[in-house]
């Protein structure tokens, strides 16, 4: 099912010069764009004959991504730490609404709609989940700001998700140079760990395929592939940066993820022997 598309009909404020900071981050990560791709990686190719993996590896990486934590919260700020957590995933329809500062352009506002468009079509195929963009109400928050803007996002933030913790505002707010985007998914224990809301942070000053490829990430992991892991390829959820956009591994990461067979809040002990049939089946061979 694909996403129903609403176009934008909150007026650009103009944009005031942006800091020194903001221009030195721009550069910063274009030079890292330019450095990735001179070294062979960022590939847009979703993996191939170099990048073969086995039923075997699917059901691996799928644990690690998806029943795993990555950073836990230690003293009110969020510490990397690989934890074993729940399947969690969304079982209400998302509506998923682009909030851009003011210093991003008409031009570049049409281009990310376009990109995010395109991908919600493509991971509602696979998850057979309801997406749909809004610029009313919605549980699902994309942000595209400069350093600048970032600064100042709380109150808002705060209004468009009133459940945000104070924790996630400072971490958007404060996010460093050396965090490239970010997303941030808020599940209900009482509701079986489905999830209810959601923001992702994407940095204005990235250059388009960096941009990209944060959006495919971060929508990604904010559906429930909330983790990474070194060993999985080809894959986006892996922070060597081989690939930029999403894969056909991780293609099928989504599809195991939103099968039915899966139950809301399963251990990564109960979910094995299930994500193992399924892998199997995806995969068109036995579990190996």
């Amino acid at each position: 099912m694909g996403p129903v598309a609403i176009e934008p009909a909150e007026p650009r404020l103009d944009a005031g010069e942006p800091s020194e900071e903001s221009r030195r981050l721009a550069a910063y990560y274009g030079g890292v764009q330019a450095r990735l791709l001179s070294q062979g990686l960022l590939r847009r190719d979703g993996g191939g004959p170099d990048t073969y993996f086995s039923t075997r590896n699917l059901v691996e990486n799928f644990e690690r991504i998806a029943l795993y934590d990555e950073y836990a919260l230690q003293s009110g700020t969020f510490v990397q730490r690989q934890t074993p957590s729940r399947l969690r995933r969304w079982e209400v329809p998302i509506r998923m609404r682009l909030v851009f500062g003011p210093s991003v352009t008409d031009e570049q506002r049409a281009r990310d709609r376009r990109n995010v468009e395109t991908y919600n079509a493509r991971i509602a195929r696979l998850t057979g989940h309801r997406i749909g963009l809004t610029e009313g109400p919605a549980n699902f928050i994309v942000l595209f700001l400069n350093r600048d803007e970032q600064r100042t996002i709380g109150p808002r933030l705060e209004e468009l998700v009133p459940r945000i913790s104070p924790t996630v505002v400072n971490e958007i707010t404060h996010s460093p140079r050396s965090t490239f985007c970010a997303a941030y998914a808020l599940s209900e224990r009482k509701s079986n760990h489905a999830y209810t809301a959601a923001v992702v942070l994407v940095k204005a000053e990235h250059p388009d395929l960096l941009r990209l490829s944060c959006i495919h990430e971060e929508i990604a992991q904010a559906m429930g592939l909330a983790n990474d892991s070194p060993v999985a390829r080809p894959s986006i959820f892996n922070d060597d940066e081989e690939f930029a956009l999403l894969t056909e591994h991780d293609e099928l990461l989504l599809q195991i993820l939103y099968d039915r067979r899966l139950r809301l809040g399963m251990t990564p002990a109960e979910a094995r022997p299930i994500v193992s049939t399924i892998a199997a089946e995806l995969m068109g061979e036995g579990a190996s």
